[in-house]
């Protein structure tokens, strides 16, 4: 490895481009806003009213019925809107629920591993914890479903992602818990086989940050309703009360204030969503634009996929990574620097804002193609990308 990125064959630079996207936010979260949104169109008759008075609680319900309608949650699971986001919802399930039996934690990515972090080091489990390097995932036939298995449907960080719902066994003696936070409105959920499932606003539907959804299958509402963790439980994450599951969470009782701004521009994408034609249509375009990517990173040979299994690879927050022999050789380094200068020089250009790839990943760019972005606009941020790679390579 070397400590520096080596200097470039001379080549012929390309022109710059004249064609910028329209709409060029592609961060993995908070994500681009709806085509067509502007803070003006959304309702705001609930702003300055009580969560908790009738308005306000049939705002809260609305986006909860809507949300079932368009990811096609069977009326079996319950849907809560609660606080902290994903992060939130993820920790409220697992402090409530682990401890029953023994726990797989499957982990490819950052987030994967910060919930292996939570289970070992502050709920003191000793759980099994399958691991994979980002772009791949564990070996799936190896998880004992005898176990409560927690794992990310997709890894945000590292773009890979379960290719279905197949490897959980419908007759499963433990209960999942499916972080979907960047899989939610991009891919069908098989809601059977999941029994804990969250998710946040911000990621698919563009939403704002602050609040997390949790989906609960009959199993989890079970095992509520017959297990008390040995550990306590903060007031944000009691969702029982006199060993019974208090069911007001799920109908827009929140368990604290939430933000109504949120809850109004959450509905605005929802009802989006339904008019375009429900989860089909957002599964749609999410496949378009990793679409889009994939004939970028065919049409420059200095950039890949981070995932090399196409089978694993996510639709949302598709991840890649440098190609070319001289800067794929430098040290981690040299190449983060190299990203920053990218990333600086596409801002710069307002041709494409928040592509840098994660902190904590390998040095690279993440493109998120969720379905608020339009695929026009990532078919024209790759000649930009190569302009900009060019530009600071010369």
């Amino acid at each position: 490895m070397t400590d520096v990125v080596a200097e470039p064959t001379p080549e012929v630079r390309p022109d710059r481009p004249t064609e910028k996207p329209n709409r060029p936010y592609f961060s993995s979260g908070p994500c681009a806003k709806p085509p067509g949104w502007a803070l003006e169109r959304l309702p705001h008759g609930s702003l300055g009213r009580s969560h908790r008075s009738k308005l306000g609680k049939s705002r809260l319900q609305y986006a909860i019925d809507l949300t079932r309608e368009v990811l096609q949650v069977p009326d079996t699971h319950r849907i809560g809107i609660v606080p902290a986001s994903d992060t939130g919802a993820v920790e409220m399930a697992m402090w409530s629920m682990l401890g029953a039996r023994p726990v797989t934690l499957l982990a490819w990515e950052s987030f994967g591993e910060g919930w292996v972090t939570d289970a070992v080091k502050q709920l003191k489990l000793d759980p099994k914890v399958l691991k994979a390097p980002y772009g791949a995932i564990p070996d799936l036939a190896a998880v004992d479903f005898t176990n409560d298995v927690i794992f990310t449907w997709n890894g945000t960080t590292s773009g890979a992602r379960v290719p279905d719902g197949d490897w959980i066994p419908a007759g499963r003696e433990g209960l999942t818990f499916a972080d979907a936070t960047s899989a939610a409105f991009a891919t069908p959920l098989p809601w059977d086989k999941l029994d804990v499932t969250t998710f946040s606003f911000q990621k698919v539907l563009g939403g704002e940050g602050g609040h997390g959804v949790l989906i609960l299958g009959p199993r989890a509402v079970e095992r509520l309703e017959s297990y008390t963790p040995a550990w306590p439980l903060p007031k944000i994450f009691r969702m029982t009360k006199g060993g019974k599951l208090i069911e007001g969470i799920f109908q827009g009782e929140t368990i604290n204030t939430p933000s109504m701004l949120v809850i109004e521009d959450y509905i605005f994408a929802l009802e989006w969503a339904k008019g375009l034609g429900g989860l089909e249509a957002l599964v749609a375009r999410a496949d378009a634009n990793a679409a889009a990517v994939d004939a970028i990173v065919e049409a420059y040979d200095w950039l890949d996929h981070l995932v090399a299994d196409p089978a694993i690879r996510s639709n949302t927050s598709v991840c890649l990574k440098f190609a070319d022999s001289a800067v794929a050789g430098a040290d981690e380094a040299a190449q983060l620097a190299l990203v920053k200068k990218l990333a600086a020089l596409l801002e710069a250009e307002d041709a494409a804002y928040d592509v840098a790839g994660y902190r904590d990943a390998p040095p690279g760019l993440r493109i998120w193609c969720g379905a608020t972005v339009d695929t026009a606009d990532i078919e024209a941020l790759g000649p930009w990308l190569d302009w900009a790679w060019h530009s600071i390579r010369a």
